[in-house]
């Protein structure tokens, strides 16, 4: 049972052990009072940055707010379906749930990057190591979900059928009457 577990498989679980809950509380917090949850420290980098460099208003950061924490969502559901994915073997041994870990890792790398080089921006060094933390687990993973491939199908050998089961040549229809 669990020779079909690559390294990739395992990796992406125990990101998403991370990345749910995470960031699934972060993005909470902002959609319950999306001012409030933007000046909380995972996000407060992109407040700060939003603020001072862009001069948004109140408003408007409310909606820059809400259109983070509608990224992190969209991270936490790709990450979700890929441990639901990850739960049918079929779906697992041919490498079927590589394609949601894949856009998981591709948004959040992106939010991760995007919010790192917000934080150098604004001198806010605690976030700063956060999303750069995130952000190499992030493509770390990536990595290794590229390079591993999943382990090509076992070719079936051919089992000589019993005289009473061969196949039909072209000239006899197989049919319920015909037996």
């Amino acid at each position: 049972m669990l020779g079909n577990w690559r390294i990739g498989l395992v990796n992406g679980a125990l990101l998403a052990a991370y990345f749910i809950p995470a960031w699934a509380m972060v993005a909470f917090n902002i959609i319950v009072a999306p001012v409030h949850g933007l000046y909380e420290r995972p996000s407060v980098a992109v407040a700060l940055f939003l603020s001072d460099h862009l001069q948004m208003a109140g408003m408007d950061t409310v909606r820059a707010a809400w259109l983070l924490a509608l990224g992190r969502l969209t991270v936490v559901a790709f990450f979700a379906i890929y441990l639901v994915l990850l739960c049918i073997p079929r779906i697992r041994k041919n490498g079927g749930s590589d394609e949601a870990l894949g856009i998981a890792l591709a948004i959040g790398s992106l939010i991760s990057f995007a919010s790192m080089v917000m934080a150098s921006k604004v001198g806010e060094m605690a976030a700063l190591r956060l999303h750069a933390t995130e952000l190499l687990l992030l493509l770390g993973a990536a990595i290794v979900v590229v390079i591993e491939k999943p382990a090509p199908a076992p070719k079936t050998s051919e089992i000589a059928a019993p005289p009473s089961l061969e196949p039909l040549g072209l000239e006899q229809a197989e049919l319920l009457h015909n037996r």
